[in-house]
């Protein structure tokens, strides 16, 4: 028997199909210890996030939320084996980011990706432009938080060529 290696990797240009949902298992179940560790990480002192006896007291939710970067960091990050993993050039843009529902500590963020469209680039040879629409839900199925995504990615090497 002859092994061969496999080696885990995104897609290339040429893989990636307009209409083609992926989704990305695990979830991931958001902690406070994230919560805070990204928000003091990034020097954003929101109460909402840090302060419990605050955030309690502040309608409608009575809780600390989940800092809503971490929340679309996640998210994006959660598709990277699947789609980009040693493919991706550059990512080139988010846009149309929401966040329809709060996400709370305790809460599991799954996250599915739609390829809306591609194209080669017209400036970069061997490379591609793929649309990417995120979607992150909770546990429940709540749609927590949408995103826009543009990324260059590489064209699949030629036979022989490797």
């Amino acid at each position: 028997m002859t092994m061969r290696d496999i080696v885990q990797r995104g897609l290339y240009f040429e893989e990636f199909e307009p209409g083609a949902r992926y989704l990305h298992r695990p979830g991931r179940t958001a902690t406070e210890a994230d919560n805070v560790l990204f928000t003091t990480l990034t020097m954003n002192t929101q109460a909402l996030h840090l302060d419990a006896a605050f955030a309690e007291a502040q309608e409608p939710f009575h809780a600390r939320l989940m800092n809503s970067m971490w929340t679309l960091s996640t998210m994006v990050g959660a598709s990277v084996m699947q789609l980009t993993q040693g493919t991706l050039v550059a990512q080139l843009g988010l846009s149309d980011i929401a966040f329809p529902h709060p996400l709370f500590a305790g809460d599991t963020l799954y996250t599915e990706s739609v390829v809306v469209e591609k194209r080669l680039s017209a400036s970069r040879p061997g490379q591609g432009i793929v649309q990417i629409a995120h979607t992150g839900r909770n546990q429940d199925g709540t749609v927590i938080a949408t995103a826009s995504r543009s990324v260059l990615v590489r064209r699949a090497p030629e036979e022989g060529a490797e």
